[in-house]
């Protein structure tokens, strides 16, 4: 995914840019970069946060960096923001989003004349350098911007230091949040709302789809009001979200609530206890709770102080040891007791499959499992939510490929889709019996999407139903 922050401030504004961008690091996996203006123009901090907390690797530049305009951010792939020099002038630039036409558009600019683009070590152009091309084939900033989301395909959430402001422009479909922040002598922009109130600012607007403003230290001003379609991803509150955030005005964590309390109110099991999988199950778990009367407990205790995020690694087998090595079972809590299991979602299956082997070897009497949202049925074309390169990495596609012998079309994926029907009943019971769970049952699409609270028209729901 990616997360950013940014500051235009009457005054050094490096305290407020390191903790800020720092509040992002759940949405990040490889790369932390802050980029400042000031007295000495620009300056750029770029570090590997692969092994290490952001706060610890950019410490030494917050003491040194100074400006009163900046943006950092978090990203789970690509080194940035960029410093750029153009017939704009220099800026600095970062984003948040997916671009699938790459190739596509990297010809269309080689054909214009530009020379070169500069490969990432893992071969990748990086999509930040490609937007700034674009960019840079208008006459402003405001046409550059709304070129660069016009052309791509995918989203771009985007931020770019000048030395007047900073602009921000959200994502023309509005699939990743952009938040104000105000205080005395200072605006902030962000991605999670609850980033900048530790911080001394208050909330001050939200930005709409496809919205560009320009931010400095005096106001805000908006260049590109908003279009009136949205498709904000629904996932942000199922599972990337901060619990303390909110988006659209929906809380994460009351979300997660109404979640659960939607799943136990359709079920029928009559476990011991209910669990989260730390973390971002135990809200939906809480919620559950709250609804059945089921006791909440933690049968198993996530080990936080050294262990990163277990979708950090890009190797997967990485991947399911730190997640594996990081859970810690407490055992007078699950031997002879029968276990209510909620995760956020089921992608490969892997994780949640150890965790149950690892429950049963613990003394559990029976797991059962029920993910926060439907299965998961296409890739997602518009984050970077996962970075599988096919959508049979998915455990729900792998099922239905054996189920249909290999004849899967958009019309079988549809009735894999609707719960009322048998061939959902049968992929189901396919999964559970993979997995080895003593039951298995998915929140509904529409409970999740009205835990939510908007209109469904404002929400993406691809990657479960194949609707764009």
């Amino acid at each position: 995914m990616g997360g950013f922050f940014s500051v235009a401030s009457k005054e050094d504004c490096l305290f407020d840019l390191f903790f800020g961008t720092d509040y992002h690091s759940h949405l990040g996996t490889r790369r932390g970069g802050m980029a400042v203006y000031g007295e000495k123009g620009f300056d750029r901090a770029i570090h590997n946060i692969e092994n290490a907390p952001f706060r610890t690797k950019f410490d030494k530049d917050m003491q040194k960096m100074k400006g009163n305009l900046g943006i950092g951010c978090i990203s789970d792939y690509e080194p940035q923001p960029l410093i750029v020099r153009s017939h704009h002038g220099t800026y600095a630039i970062t984003t948040v989003g997916k671009i699938n036409n790459i190739e596509e558009v990297v010809e269309e600019i080689f054909t214009k004349g530009n020379s070169h683009f500069l490969e990432m070590s893992g071969g990748d152009i990086n999509p930040t350098e490609l937007t700034a091309a674009l960019i840079n084939q208008k006459e402003n900033f405001i046409e550059g911007i709304h070129f660069a989301q016009e052309v791509i395909d995918g989203s771009l959430t985007i931020l770019l230091l000048t030395e007047k402001g900073v602009y921000a422009a959200r994502d023309k479909m509005g699939r990743t949040p952009v938040v104000i922040g105000k205080k005395e002598n200072a605006y902030c922009a962000t991605f999670e709302s609850f980033s900048f109130l530790n911080l001394g600012y208050e909330p001050f607007k939200e930005l709409g789809p496809g919205e560009i403003v320009v931010m400095t230290p005096e106001g805000v001003k908006t260049l590109l009001t908003p279009g009136k379609d949205m498709k904000i991803c629904t996932f942000l509150w199922v599972y990337y979200g901060y619990p303390a955030s909110s988006y659209e005005g929906i809380s994460v964590e009351e979300m997660r609530y109404k979640c659960g309390a939607k799943m136990a109110e359709r079920d029928n099991v009559t476990p011991d206890i209910v669990a989260g999988v730390p973390d971002s199950g135990i809200a939906h778990a809480v919620g559950y709770a709250n609804q059945s009367g089921i006791p909440f407990s933690r049968p198993f205790i996530k080990y936080t102080p050294t262990w990163p995020r277990s979708f950090m690694p890009t190797i997967q087998t990485q991947r399911n040891l730190i997640a594996k090595m990081k859970l810690l079972p407490v055992h007078d809590l699950i031997k002879d007791k029968k276990l209510l299991l909620i995760d956020d979602s089921i992608v490969r299956g892997t994780q949640l499959r150890e965790t149950t082997e690892f429950l049963y070897q613990s003394g559990a009497k029976e797991v059962h499992i029920r993910p926060a949202c439907p299965p998961l049925l296409y890739g997602c074309k518009y984050l970077n939510f996962s970075r599988s390169n096919s959508e049979m990495d998915l455990i729900a596609r792998r099922v239905i490929a054996r189920l249909e012998n290999d004849n899967v079309t958009e019309e079988v994926l549809k009735e894999y889709a609707d719960p009322e029907s048998e061939k959902y009943e049968k992929m189901v019971e396919e999964i559970r019996k993979e997995l080895n769970f003593t039951s298995l049952r998915f929140n509904r699409l529409d409970d999740m999407l009205e835990a939510v609270g908007i209109d469904q028209c404002k929400l993406c729901t691809y990657c479960w139903d194949g609707q764009e």
